[in-house]
């Protein structure tokens, strides 16, 4: 179960996605499941014994922004409601709410310091 205000899910930017699965399987055990997306592969990363995917890997241009970085992604109980608070407190919404099927709305904030974040209001379970 998410909560509100917590972090529920990271993602790696990165266009070395062979490398970065056997690195992360070297060193925590992960193995993981690739799922079709319209962009190309998405893959989930799953830890030893875990039946839930514990984060994400996504092909990143190696001359975009953010390449090879992780991305975290916090969770809100209601979306619109966290973009009009985002503004009001100085932030700016980068990417506007999309529907991610089967996990919920996901948008781009940046906050008042410049920095970069997630939010997803989770889908009901």
């Amino acid at each position: 179960m998410t909560s509100h205000g917590t972090f529920v899910w990271n993602e790696l930017m990165t266009p070395e996605i062979e490398k970065a699965k056997a690195f992360y399987a070297a060193t925590l055990g992960w193995s993981y499941k690739s799922v079709p997306m319209p962009d190309g592969a998405y893959t989930l990363a799953f830890a030893p014994g875990k039946e839930a995917p514990v984060a994400g890997l996504f092909p990143w241009p190696a001359d975009a922004p953010g390449t090879r970085d992780w991305f975290a992604y916090i969770a809100v109980d209601d979306i619109a409601q966290a973009l009009e608070r985002t503004t009001a407190a100085g932030g700016l919404v980068l990417r506007a709410p999309f529907k991610v099927p089967g996990t919920g709305d996901v948008a781009i904030v940046k906050d008042a310091a410049d920095s970069v974040i997630g939010f997803l209001q989770p889908e009901p379970m």
